[in-house]
């Protein structure tokens, strides 16, 4: 079987994802990623559809490659227009990049409604546009848009089309699945009859409408097709498009055909989070392979067995892919969890103690009162230490007053706060635009003397939920605070019928947790800090 390769369309179908907005100078961050895990094709964008594409294309330059070959997308000639007077065909040659993505129309639906236009035109209009590119010295992969689709409905057509782009010289035929909507064994017949009837080596592109992208990928690749189009983390217009962070581990992991080079499959997750990152998208946690839930195991019966072998509940190891297993402590524990969770953190718990099996029935008991420590494993562990590793913390409330005055139309809150820090009484102040902001301020300004350190730690998440909504402003509230260094994050939680109190509560957790991470990365190994961090570095 020969190499798969990967083409990435992050930055031009990608882009069109809602929401989802790069700069020219994050396409070329994006670009570089992925040309250093060893992608095959980067579509860079549509020239002379916008500026910042065609900006990307002349930054790219000054950059030299060592996998990918740049690409630029566009469609074939306009009818009655000649490929040498197309403006489109024109703004792809300016790119100045060695290959060129020509799309064209297979459905006649859509020629004689979108293009209006003759069937008879169109095959003249993809022929002619892949061989004026080609005899610019470019190399053309055809994109046939809607081609199952329109194979549904005038097979022979859809057949010509291919024909055309061949005879013109396309290096590459790309079968779209542009609607997302046919199912595997659709995509399989079909893709191993064009393989049985054209020469040029097949691509599959398809989009997620049916939840099927992935799938519909592999099934074209066992049918024939070498080349695998998608985005990372299934960015893309409506659904998305193929989930590139799932299909390249598959490939390796499941189908035993190579794609990037194997050496680069563990970055895979971390290439996932980058691309997050840049794009300003919040990392969908349940995401196959990648996502921070992928390996993460909460009830007890699971982590039994995992705690026997990791095989029994995970049909990988995470490492594989550069992700991690986590154990999760809820309602839904046993102590398992809690030993895993021991293991984890290096606390030395065994199962043959009962204080053990009291504080899971007490963690289930604060679950059941509103907590949640899924997302707040930074209070969970600060609970861990504090009944089994002699964990005190750095300091303590002794008083605390909110002030709120309206003045003018305007709300001022100031936060009075009077703290032992070590053997230390502090009495101090802080203002705010809000009562939650003045708190903080003050615990930080209380704190700030003896520990400097907490300068570089910012409120990165702050979330509220009201629990029980039926007792309208007296419901209990649960507060979820995420709080990071520039290098990582965790999470922290309190709960109360009064949103201060339950404020103060993560705050404190929040500031605590985060100084007990850098004394422990000071005395450890920093290959060696405690689980939650690993997870979120």
């Amino acid at each position: 079987m020969p190499i798969i390769e990967i083409y990435d369309t992050t930055l031009r179908d990608g882009a069109q994802g809602e929401g989802i907005s790069f700069s020219a100078k994050d396409k070329v961050k994006i670009a570089l990623k992925l040309d250093g895990l060893g992608f095959h094709y980067i579509e860079g964008g549509w020239p002379g559809s916008n500026p910042k594409d065609m900006a990307f294309f002349e930054l790219i330059k000054n950059h030299r490659l060592n996998n990918a070959r740049i690409t630029a997308f566009g469609s074939t000639r306009r009818p009655g227009v000649t490929a040498d007077r197309d403006e489109n065909l024109q703004q792809i040659i300016k790119a100045g990049v060695p290959v060129a993505t020509l799309f064209g129309k297979t459905w006649d639906f859509h020629v004689q409604h979108a293009l209006q236009t003759t069937l008879e035109e169109n095959l003249l209009m993809i022929k002619e546009s892949v061989a004026y590119l080609k005899e610019q010295g470019m190399e053309v992969i055809y994109d046939a848009e809607h081609f199952f689709d329109g194979c549904m409905v005038n097979r022979e057509y859809a057949m010509a089309t291919l024909q055309a782009a061949q005879e013109g010289g396309a290096t590459r035929i790309v079968l779209c699945d542009t609607n997302g909507g046919r199912l595997p064994n659709e995509i399989y017949q079909m893709v191993a009859a064009v393989a049985g009837a054209i020469n040029v080596p097949l691509g599959i592109h398809c989009h997620n409408d049916g939840e099927l992208a992935v799938a519909n990928s592999l099934l074209a690749v066992q049918a024939g097709a070498i080349q695998v189009q998608g985005t990372i983390n299934g960015y893309g217009e409506r659904c998305g498009n193929a989930n590139l962070c799932s299909v390249i581990p598959n490939l390796a992991i499941k189908c035993g055909l190579e794609s990037i080079p194997d050496q680069n499959l563990k970055e895979i997750t971390e290439l996932s989070r980058f691309v997050s990152e840049v794009a300003n998208m919040h990392p969908l946690s349940n995401q196959p392979y990648v996502g921070g839930s992928a390996f993460a195991h909460k009830g007890g019966v699971h982590v039994s067995a995992l705690l026997k072998n990791p095989r029994t509940y995970e049909h990988i190891e995470p490492e594989m892919v550069g992700n991690r297993r986590r154990v999760l402590v809820s309602e839904l524990s046993g102590v398992s969890n809690l030993l895993y969770k021991s293991k984890e953190l290096e606390l030395g718990l065994g199962l043959e103690k009962e204080e053990n099996r009291k504080l899971l029935e007490e963690l289930k008991e604060l679950e059941n009162r509103g907590y949640q420590f899924e997302g707040a494993e930074g209070s969970f562990e600060l609970r861990l230490r504090k009944a089994f590793h002699g964990y005190q913390e750095p300091f303590s409330l002794e008083n605390l007053k909110i002030l709120i005055e309206m003045r003018d139309g305007t709300v001022y809150s100031e936060a009075i706060i009077k703290m032992s820090v070590g053997d230390r009484v502090v009495h101090t102040a802080a203002e705010g635009n809000g009562p939650v902001n003045a708190l903080d301020n003050a615990l930080r300004k209380a704190l700030d003397e003896s520990y400097p350190q907490i300068a570089g730690m910012q409120l990165a998440d702050y979330k509220v939920r009201v629990l029980e909504g039926t007792d309208g402003t007296g419901a209990l509230v649960r507060v979820l605070v995420e709080t990071g260094d520039g290098h990582c994050t965790w999470g922290t939680v309190g709960v109360s019928t009064n949103i201060i109190e339950a404020s103060w509560q993560a705050l404190v957790d929040s500031i605590a947790y985060g100084l007990l991470r850098l004394e422990t990365k000071e005395e450890e190994d920093p290959e060696k800090i405690t689980g939650v961090f690993r997870g979120k570095c």
